[in-house]
């Protein structure tokens, strides 16, 4: 029979966590809960572990940048390939029935897709942006179905939810504060941006606008960061609790598994909390998808109008 072997220290090739709880005649939950939550370099699937290419790092000054593939990478782009799927899909049937079959409206997911565009697009990008909402709206929508997708994934067998990692999350955030602060910027121009970091009220006393321009500088240049910031931790913290909730329940049946007496019944009770924390969070992943976006769709609308 083959054994399986992951990175460990400097290099060297240990046994994952479940060979050494195996080995040690007992089972450590903490262990396999920090080995499913961490991410690897390699994709589970079932009893099979295939190892992702590990590449050298990228050095660059006196930083080493590892661009080898991970399993949340690899998930993550699946995701992106299901959003442009979802898209050039419905895309090409919405011409298909505009080209032969006018005034036909689409059916079954392309009218669910629809629906939901179309909901964002006027209850969530214009009533938050305002004027000049619908340039916003490609992205709003690509940031949805990208993170609902990532969401969803993790709800299948085998598969991992790659907005359980608090890079992938940043990254997101990052991204949307690219995309606030340019839209501010475009908005107000370099004077009226300026105004959102350098805060002094008209017609205060000079003294009193050097104080406020001193307190309020710090603090409106923080808050710029806090708001991507608390995107990032929302998104992660729900996403990786439900998981580690559900491995945990999951995790009882094999603590308890030497109790004859208490193994029926915890089994029994384990496999029913999972089934309802599950649908918990399937419905937590559509809300945070949907936070998520809102939020953005928010934060843009506050700094186009920032007066």
């Amino acid at each position: 029979m083959s054994r399986r072997f992951t990175d460990g220290p400097n290099g060297a090739m240990t046994e994952p966590a479940e060979a050494v709880q195996q080995n040690e005649g007992g089972f450590d939950l903490g262990s396999m809960l920090m080995g499913k939550v961490e991410d690897a370099s390699y994709v589970e699937i079932g009893p099979w572990q295939f190892s992702l290419p590990q590449w050298d790092p990228i050095q660059v000054g006196a930083v080493a940048i590892d661009l080898s593939p991970t399993k949340n990478v690899v998930f993550l782009l699946l995701a992106a390939v299901l959003v442009t799927l979802t898209f050039v899909l419905v895309g090409r049937v919405f011409q298909r029935l505009q080209d032969h079959e006018q005034g036909r409206a689409p059916g079954g997911f392309a009218n669910a897709v629809e629906a939901t565009v179309v909901f964002f697009r006027d209850r969530v990008v214009r009533d938050n942006i305002g004027h000049g909402a619908d340039q916003f709206a490609p992205f709003i929508l690509t940031l949805f179905f990208f993170i609902l997708y990532m969401n969803l994934l993790g709800l299948v067998p085998f598969g991992v939810s790659s907005t359980a990692s608090l890079s992938v999350t940043a990254a997101l955030a990052l991204l949307a504060l690219i995309w606030i602060e340019v839209a501010g910027f475009r908005a107000l121009g370099p004077k009226g941006y300026a105004r959102t970091i350098f805060y002094a009220p008209h017609g205060l006393h000079p003294a009193g606008q050097a104080v406020m321009l001193l307190v309020m500088t710090p603090v409106e240049f923080i808050g710029k960061l806090t708001k991507p910031f608390a995107l990032a931790i929302r998104l992660f913290a729900n996403m990786t609790a439900g998981k580690i909730l559900i491995l945990s329940l999951l995790g009882l049946i094999f603590v308890f598994g030497d109790v004859a007496v208490a193994r029926w019944g915890v089994a029994s009770g384990a496999v029913l909390l999972v089934l309802a924390i599950t649908l918990l969070k399937l419905f937590i992943a559509f809300l945070q998808a949907f936070i998520f976006a809102m939020l953005t769709a928010v934060f843009i609308g506050l700094i186009r109008h920032a007066h």
